[in-house]
């Protein structure tokens, strides 16, 4: 129900915000249902690099897409000019605008808007121009003369906001989130904030990253956060696994469509779930270290089920950061405990890491989609590869096998580099209201 607020004295209505349209591209799925039927199989998509020649890596395996930029109907002039992030982007658009039934001409371009979130804009682009100005390296004076008219939007990550608007002629608030890997959740956090604020109608909000390329490879490398089960791709990330080692890198897009609630129900929009609240915080420690009692992540679930009007022990699922790294494995486990309490050894956890890696900036909305998908189908999706639960987490980590359920309230977090923490609570949308 709308909730009732005070703004210089006067009771104002808050906007609700519900989604109506999902798109996604990730790996082992071309579109949003194929990735459903991915994640709730429980079946890992994560294969040996082929998108460059790893040989030489410390980590030579990442969750890929199969993305067919002429198949997903791309100009050459706009395989050219984007990169793969902004390609994966505005397909991931076009999907969850025809998901939703949205009418673009029909829609006021001046309250429509778009917040799209990436850790790393269009490094991949970036990589593959540094290597032909440099000619591979070996030139240390770089010549402009070779380089392509469309450097500048590779260096500017606010392009891929901008090319998606352009895509659905939005005229309203535009902007790019960047906090690494919880960029996915605050773009559509953003997103639902200027609907609820009045600033938007709709807002076409999600995350993408394309960072499988040497650089972005090589830099985790240097710091051991992936894992080096190389020769076992579909078993290396293991989320709560006693044997964990590591991340696997991904790519990805989601792209959710997001409306007001009336404007919804007006034109008769079919609605996933609505999202009821979210929080924020930053533990300001180390660039990529944790503490250990997951105080911070805490401090923003409880700040999302305050705004979601949920208690604690309302929470029915929640979908984990799971990166598969020991550090955050405990850290998020803590915060669960301390945010839940005992409700927390009763209330499922499951990580889609597990299937699909992890896609850094994009990997928050494709899993806030997982969230609006798993409502719908009364299905919790699995934490595959998890064979030996770590004895000192001691949680329900959903293993292996997907789970039927009623979900009412689902939490969302993340966590990424940088100290940020985040957290969404999707609700379920009862039937005739």
């Amino acid at each position: 129900m709308p909730q009732a607020a005070h703004t210089n004295g006067e009771r104002t209505t808050i906007r609700r915000v519900a989604i109506t349209g999902l798109g996604v591209r990730a790996p082992g799925g071309g579109n949003a249902k194929e990735f459903w039927q991915l994640i709730s199989s429980g079946t890992s998509a994560v294969r040996t690099i082929s998108l460059f020649d790893p040989s030489g890596f410390r980590s030579r395996i990442a969750g890929e897409c199969d993305l067919d930029p002429v198949g997903e109907g791309f100009t050459a002039q706009e395989i050219r000019r984007w990169d793969r992030s902004a390609q994966l982007a505005v397909a991931a658009t076009r999907e969850a605008v025809a998901d939703a039934g949205l009418d673009i001409e029909a829609i006021d371009p001046y309250r429509t808007g778009v917040s799209v979130g990436s850790a790393i804009g269009g490094t991949m682009s970036l990589d593959r121009e540094y290597n032909v100005l440099s000619d591979g390296g070996r030139e240390w004076l770089l010549d402009h003369d070779y380089a392509i008219p469309h450097l500048f939007n590779y260096l500017v990550p606010t392009s891929i906001s901008a090319d998606v608007a352009r895509e659905v002629g939005a005229g309203g608030p535009v902007a790019l989130v960047s906090t690494g890997c919880t960029a996915g959740i605050e773009s559509v956090s953003h997103a639902a904030e200027q609907i609820r604020v009045g600033a938007a109608d709709v807002m076409l909000a999600g995350g993408t990253d394309a960072p499988i390329s040497p650089v972005c490879v090589a830099s985790f490398d240097a710091i051991k956060a992936t894992t080096n089960r190389n020769d076992e791709p579909v078993t290396a990330s293991r989320p709560f696994d006693r044997t964990r080692n590591g991340f696997v890198l991904a790519e990805g897009s989601a792209m959710l469509v997001l409306e007001e609630w009336n404007h919804a129900r007006r034109r008769g929009a079919h609605i996933y779930a609505e999202i009821g609240g979210w929080g924020v915080r930053s533990n300001g420690f180390h660039m990529t270290g944790l503490r250990t009692e997951g105080t911070e992540m805490a401090e923003a679930i409880d700040v999302a089920l305050k705004m979601a009007h949920r208690t604690p022990d309302q929470v029915d699922y929640v979908n984990a950061h799971g990166s598969s790294t020991k550090q955050n494995d405990r850290h998020e486990t803590d915060a669960f405990k301390r945010s839940l309490g005992d409700h927390a050894l009763r209330t499922p956890v499951s990580s889609i890491k597990s299937m699909i890696g992890h896609s850094l900036g994009a990997i928050g909305s494709v899993e806030i989609a997982a969230c609006a998908m798993a409502i719908e189908a009364g299905l919790i999706p699995p934490t595959a590869n998890l064979h030996e639960p770590d004895p000192e987490l001691g949680l329900d980590y959903v293993p292996l096998q997907a789970r039927p359920a009623d979900l009412r309230t689902v939490l969302k977090v993340g966590s990424g580099f940088g100290g940020f923490q985040s957290a969404m609570v999707l609700t379920k949308v009862d039937a005739g209201e």
